[in-house]
């Protein structure tokens, strides 16, 4: 019977253990829910990385039109 008990409070102990890990973790949680940074949209304003973005085709930023090949000037005939 002996290794019985020695069984069952090694299981009490994991356990108890166990609900202290999920009691902590249950703590940090709403310690980092309390501690949220505000966010600009959690404000109500403008998200600054997406600040001035325009749905639809957007203007190429570099210059390719030394790129295209020339067009024939017809007024030098």
């Amino acid at each position: 019977m002996a290794n019985r008990t020695k069984v069952t409070q090694q299981k009490r102990a994991r356990e108890r253990a166990k609900q202290e890990r999920q009691q902590e973790k249950t703590r940090r949680r709403e310690e980092a829910r309390t501690n949220k940074p505000n966010t600009p949209q959690a404000a109500g304003g403008e998200d600054p990385d997406i600040a001035g973005i325009i749905p639809g085709p957007q203007p190429i930023p570099w210059n390719d039109d030394d790129l295209l090949p020339a067009e024939k000037d017809d007024s030098a005939e």
